[in-house]
């Protein structure tokens, strides 16, 4: 029998306390872990065979597949091991990564910009130009 006040549409029933869980939150598994690691692996056999091997003849080929690859593995890490999805935290740190990398992608073309005209512009005359100088 339950004292006086205690029922099911009251506050001090602890029965129904399970259901207002959220629903959105993370579940962390060994699992998910393993399969993290996995893929983790298979990311960096991938590319260590391409270089190896020499699969490809350009080695500028073989540089950007290595490039897809790494940004597919920084994907890997941040969603089974930093548990980065678009319900975490209200998708907030899906936009705060979205801005920093905005960001770092302003900075260095703005920096490699920069270097490249600085080096263009700054350059000494090459001595066959010096000898044609007035």
């Amino acid at each position: 029998m339950n004292g006086p006040g205690a029922g099911p549409a009251n506050p001090g029933d602890h029965h129904g306390e399970h259901e207002l869980v959220d629903h959105d939150t993370l579940h962390i598994t060994v699992g998910g872990y393993v399969t993290g690691f996995v893929l983790s692996v298979i990311l960096t056999a991938i590319p260590f065979w391409l270089v190896m091997g020499k699969v490809f003849a350009s080695s500028t080929v073989t540089t950007f597949v290595i490039l897809a690859f790494a940004i597919v593995q920084i994907y890997v890490h941040m969603v089974f091991f930093l548990h980065m999805t678009s319900k975490a935290e209200g998708g907030w740190t899906w936009m705060s990564l979205i801005f920093t990398l905005v960001l770092v992608v302003i900075t260095l073309s703005g920096s490699l910009w920069v270097m490249y005209h600085l080096k263009t512009n700054m350059m000494a005359p090459s001595p066959e130009q010096m000898r044609n100088m007035p």
